[in-house]
Parts: C-alpha cells; structure tokens; sequence
C-alpha cells in the first residue's frame, strides 16, 4: 500500500522538480488531490530574461578594431546566455509554479535549439514557458516561428527555388508526428512551403514574400497552395502527432517503460481536446495508475532534475552562481544548449561511471565536505564563457555555497531521513546508514543524498 505522503512525493518529482524543504510538513497533512490543485493551480506568467547591460564600441577602419569589437559582442553574448540560463534554473528551484517550469524544462528539450543570440535564446525560452500548459497548437506555432528555431534549421535559407529542407524535416521528425510517418516527398514539399520563413535583429518572426514558394503542394496525401500554417495545421490534424507528442510526455512523466494501452487512451482524449495540455496533465496525474508502485522511483533523474532537487530540500546562498554552470557541463546538460537538435537523451543514458561517481559526491561537494577533482572538457561551442586552458581554473573548484543547516535539521530532526529523500527503499537499512554517518542529522542527510538509489525518482 502506497502512502499519501510517497504519493505526494511521486506527484512533486514529475509535476515538479521534488519536494521542497518547505512541503516536507505541508505533505504530511495534504491528500494528493490538494497537492495537485496546488501545483495545477494557474499563476501568472513572468518572463525570464537578461540583466547584463550592451558594450558601447567604437567601431573603426581598421580590422584590429573590428575584430576587437566582434571579440566585446562573443563576450556578451556568453555572459547574457549564462544569465538566461542561470535565471531559468533558478526558477526551477524556487518558483511557486512548479508545473509550469518542470513541462518548459520538458518542452526546452523536446524543441531543442541552440544559438549564441541571447534576445533569440530569451525569446523561445519564454515562447515556451508561456504556452507550456497552454494548446500545442500556440506552442508549436510560437516555436516554428521563434529565431532561434529558425536559425538553428537553417530556415533562413529556404528559398523559393532552392528550398533547404532540415527545418521541414525536424518539424516532422522530431517535433510532431514522428519518424515513418511521412515520406521524402512529403519533406520536399513542406519545405517549399516554409520558403519565405525568416526573422530579422530583433527576434521578430518574418515572412519574405518574395522568397515563398506560391505553387501548388502535396502534403500528406493533401493538395493546394500551402505555406507554412497550413503545413502545421495539416500535421496537427494527424492523430499520429498526438500519439508522439503523448508518448514522448508518458516516457517523462510515468515511465521509460511505455504502456501502449495507456498512451493510446492519453492520445485519444488529447487529439480529441484539440491538444488541450493542461487537461492531458490533469488525467495523467489524477489517475489512480499514475500513483503504482510500479512507476514510483523508478526514473532515473536527468542533471538539471538532481541538481533542483538538492537545492530546493538543502536552501542555499550560492556566491558564484556561475558554477552551476560548471556542473552541467560535467553532468552533460546545459540549459539552452542541447547536444543537437534531438535534444538531450533520458533514463540510463544519463548514468556511466564518471558521471555517476560526481552525482553521488554532489552533496559531499556542495556541502564543502570535499573538493571538486572533475575537470570538463574544453568545448568552444558550448564554452559559456567558462574556457579553461588545461586543469578548471581554482575559483570553480570551490562551489562558495553556503547551505542553512540549522533550518534543514530542523525539518528532519524528528523524521526519518530516508522517508523524506527517497522514494526507493535503499540496498541497506536506515540504521546502518546512520552509523555510517556518524549520528549527526546533517551528515545522515548529505550520506542519504549520496547513495545509488538517491538517482531515483
């Protein structure tokens, strides 16, 4: 028999991103169908953006010049990119909208794009954010048209005549219907349809007129002079796109491990809603499968999902926020920067032998317990501002948290340590892991956040 407080914690690890060192009472007194108006709760939206202020240049003749200031704009860019980033994150540990942030963390990898414009990353970022829990119709239709999409599928370059059919392609592909469900043809034509589909500086959507391609098309199995909408609106009247979209959400939310029945029923009612997400969501989570026991602790949490989760039980004043960074490119997911257009992988991907061991020392790490002896690879492409010339430069290898212990042993003092963080009974009982830490409620704490089945949620 599973109890109201796990399923709490069940709901709280996929309807958001774990419980909060605040929920930890809140929880114990709540049914799942509180916890659930509270977290379906509408809240208003708040963009996320970029503080750092635009360099003055002085703009010359000479090429010395001018590569200084390309130089200036590359900085820029990387310190405005990391900013949105960080912003992003820390909404994800503190925002009282925890659905909204956890399905826009979703929606951020299954639309994955990558670009070094910090007005385009800001702008599909929150594109997504606002429609998260909205139609997937407005959100497939703000992502097709955002810059950074545009830009990241060379759309830019679909011209009538010499049509480029990567973002027609990924469309299909990997956003909406799925692989095998359409033909090369039918990628042909949808690219002729997206000529014209540009943007300009300012992170406005353009259509270039003079760059369509106005000639009859044929589109799954449909013929006529389509541009770009009536490409999208032709995909979403494809029962097979709510089946995508619905088992990608599944594989998310419930399980790696699909339940084709399941699914089939979740697709039917949100084709059926007009790609209604927040009621897809409402069915999922208030269906009493949802809360087996097969399906509670049985995920494997992806870097961003483990590092929010320490933060929002252990609260923290982090004086370099910039390492956060760091640990997502040792962990392998960087916010705003997917590995490729497919976006990040899940499950057991996320664990091999190197990234496991810096997961399990995290809270060592965090806690000041012990040094950060991993070093990330150079990378120019998704450097961030963080280029390292050999070994990490000695500010990142101290973390500089600060974590309020007294408050954090105040909620646990008289709970079960192991009841509250894991939702998988660990390989060995609770009494031996507090002798192994040393009897203190802040060791038996960072131990507990140390162990193999902490990974789970």
């Amino acid at each position: 028999m599973v109890s109201e407080f796990i399923k709490n914690k069940h709901l709280a690890n996929r309807a958001g991103f774990g419980i909060s060192l605040a929920q930890v009472e809140q929880f114990e007194h709540q049914s799942t169908v509180e916890v659930w108006k509270a977290y379906s709760r509408p809240q208003p939206f708040k963009p996320i953006g970029f503080d750092t202020p635009p360099i003055d240049f002085e703009y010359g003749a000479a090429a010395k010049l001018n590569a200084l200031a390309k130089k200036k704009v590359q900085q820029l860019n990387r310190r405005q990119n990391i900013e949105i980033n960080l912003n992003f994150l820390m909404e994800m540990v503190h925002a009282e909208d925890q659905l909204r942030e956890k399905m826009a963390f979703f929606w951020h990898g299954h639309f994955a794009s990558r670009v070094a414009n910090p007005k385009f990353s800001a702008h599909i970022l929150n594109a997504i954010r606002k429609n998260a829990l909205g139609n997937f119709k407005d959100l497939l239709y703000a992502v097709s048209k955002a810059p950074a999409m545009l830009s990241f599928l060379n759309n830019q370059q679909n011209k009538k005549g010499h049509p480029n059919e990567n973002f027609a392609r990924e469309v299909m592909e990997l956003f909406t219907i799925g692989r095998g469900k359409y033909t090369e043809v039918d990628v042909r034509e949808a690219a002729r349809a997206f000529t014209g589909w540009s943007y300009n500086k300012e992170a406005q959507f353009v259509e270039r007129k003079r760059f369509h391609d106005q000639g009859r098309k044929t589109f799954l199995g449909r013929t006529g002079h389509f541009d770009g909408h009536a490409i999208l609106d032709i995909i979403l009247e494809q029962p097979a796109t709510a089946k995508f979209i619905t088992n990608k959400l599944y594989r998310f939310l419930v399980n790696e491990q699909v339940d084709d029945e399941i699914v089939d029923m979740l697709s039917n009612g949100f084709y059926e809603s007009g790609y209604d997400i927040a009621k897809l969501l409402d069915t999922i989570f208030t269906s009493s499968w949802f809360y087996d026991q097969k399906h509670i602790g049985r995920k494997i949490k992806s870097p961003i999902e483990l590092m929010v989760g320490i933060m929002r039980v252990l609260p923290m004043k982090i004086e370099n926020p910039e390492n956060l960074i760091l640990y997502q490119r040792l962990l392998g997911q960087m916010l705003l920067y997917p590995p490729n257009v497919s976006g990040w992988p899940s499950g057991k991907a996320w664990i091999d032998s190197s990234t496991l061991l810096l997961r399990m020392q995290i809270p060592q790490i965090w806690s000041g317990l012990r040094p950060l002896e991993f070093d990330a690879p150079n990378d120019d492409d998704i450097d961030m501002g963080l280029k390292q010339k050999g070994p990490l430069a000695k500010g990142f290898k101290n973390p500089h948290m600060s974590i309020a212990w007294e408050q954090v042993e105040a909620v646990f003092a008289a709970r079960e340590t192991s009841a509250i963080l894991l939702q998988k009974e660990p390989t060995f009982n609770q009494r031996a892991l507090e002798k192994y830490a040393d009897g203190s409620a802040k060791m038996d704490i960072i131990e507990t956040m140390s162990i193999p089945e902490y990974q789970l949620c």
